[in-house]
């Protein structure tokens, strides 16, 4: 067998179990982006899935919409990882237990440990508009999602467009993001 075969046959191999891995993930919630009720689901979550990425969110704190566009856009892209989000107001043990202390919080979740947070949207440069590729390298660089540049999610790329999103800057005194405890 030759060299070029070799690594062919191999290539195969690992495009078998790639596929393989897929379908057992994406039985357990992988490859879409969905809600939990309480902070059971949340513990079974963290449990069936070795990367898991969690939004804590208010409906009533709007730039929690903008993380589900750019999370939405993800979870289908990073099957390895599973993206969840959870009303925070709803739980407040598990709020209080992971120190959620503003929306929208992003908690990063390996092997059933919390490794990371992103709260705001300030390690995304800080404004409303950035693309979900800065989220996927910010998400890669504590390894709860794979990600090695490239275009994640087209309708997030630029501002104003795509499926009805629609950009805000933030303007002098604007908050970065809601307090939990107002």
């Amino acid at each position: 067998m030759s060299d070029l075969e070799a690594v062919r046959k191999k290539r195969i191999q690992q495009m078998q179990s790639d596929q393989k891995k897929k379908v057992e993930l994406k039985a357990v919630g992988h490859m879409k982006y969905e809600e939990l009720t309480d902070e059971k689901e949340f513990f079974a979550a963290a449990k069936k899935s070795d990367l898991m990425v969690c939004h804590f969110y208010r409906d009533a704190t709007w730039r929690c919409k903008i993380v589900d566009k750019h999370l939405q856009a993800l979870a289908p892209k990073c099957w390895k990882t599973r993206f969840v989000k959870i009303n925070a107001e709803k739980c407040p043990f598990l709020v209080e237990r992971l120190q959620v202390f503003m929306l929208p919080t992003i908690t990063c979740v390996i092997k059933g440990e919390v490794v990371d947070h992103v709260v705001g949207f300030d390690d995304m440069g800080g404004e409303d508009d950035f693309p979900t590729e800065v989220l996927a390298a910010r998400l890669a660089r504590v390894k709860v999602v794979e990600y090695e540049g490239g275009d994640v999610g087209s309708q997030m790329n630029a501002p104003g467009k795509g499926k009805g999103f629609v950009g805000h800057r933030r303007e002098k005194g604007d908050s970065d993001s809601d307090s939990d405890s107002d």
